[in-house]
């Protein structure tokens, strides 16, 4: 197959095929489109109007489940469980993913210092829940064998790295198994390489955009180290 996976730089959707494809040693070429400024083929393409979209041999399939599930059904080794019923528990907690991410953007958008709090909170109680599926010792979410699931959250706690190095902490203090899930999932090369390298630094500056509360808090933790910077030099 030629297979062609439509991204954008920082799409969590799109890190969640890419995982997809690298743990099947798929080869795969990616083409990024602007999504503020989207291209007529891209709208021909991507009725929804959304990355991810994978071509294969030309033919569009569109959204991130549907292209991992077909991914899973055409290209070994295969990453859902065998039995149906654990199957269907996989793809719920794969729409549970989702969900964070969707909590995520709440948070990042959030206009104000009660607002941004409310949204950590409610990552706090959805870490929480995630702890309880978690088998322990790991390290994967389905304990020795790495899933779907594993791929979904991967870009998932991806945004956290940069949230911590902005000085937005307190989401996973009750939660070592997620704390332990996302540190193997941190090394797994195939999470590694979903994402551009230059991936912090576009999410600081998409974040910046915001013109949320948390982006007043990256504006002023730049000043003060700025500030910093300079009274180091003049001493």
């Amino acid at each position: 197959m030629d297979l062609t996976l439509i991204s954008h730089t920082l799409c969590p959707y799109v890190q969640r095929a890419a995982i997809v494809l690298l743990e099947k040693d798929a080869v795969f070429a990616r083409r990024y489109v602007d999504l503020a400024d989207k291209p007529a083929w891209f709208k021909a393409i991507s009725p929804l109007g959304k990355t991810p979209v994978l071509l294969v041999d030309g033919e569009p399939v569109f959204e991130s489940a549907v292209i991992c599930e077909y991914l899973d059904d055409t290209l070994a080794p295969r990453l859902h469980p065998a039995d149906a019923l654990e199957r269907a528990r996989h793809r719920a907690w794969m729409e549970f993913g989702s969900s964070v991410l969707g909590t995520i953007a709440a948070f990042y958008n959030a206009p104000d210092a009660a607002s941004l709090q409310a949204r950590r909170e409610e990552l706090r109680h959805k870490f929480m829940q995630l702890e309880q599926a978690l088998p322990e010792g790991g390290p994967w979410f389905a304990g020795p064998r790495f899933g779907i699931v594993d791929a979904v959250f991967g870009p998932v706690f991806r945004y956290f790295d940069t949230f911590e190095a902005l000085g937005e902490t307190g989401f996973f203090g009750d939660a070592p198994r997620v704390r332990a899930w996302r540190g193997a999932l941190a090394q797994r090369p195939s999470v590694q390489q979903a994402a551009l390298p230059q991936y912090p630094l576009l999410l600081r500056e998409f974040l910046l955009e915001r013109r949320s509360e948390i982006s007043r808090r990256i504006l002023n933790r730049f000043s003060e180290e700025k500030t910093a910077a300079e009274r180091t030099s003049i001493a």
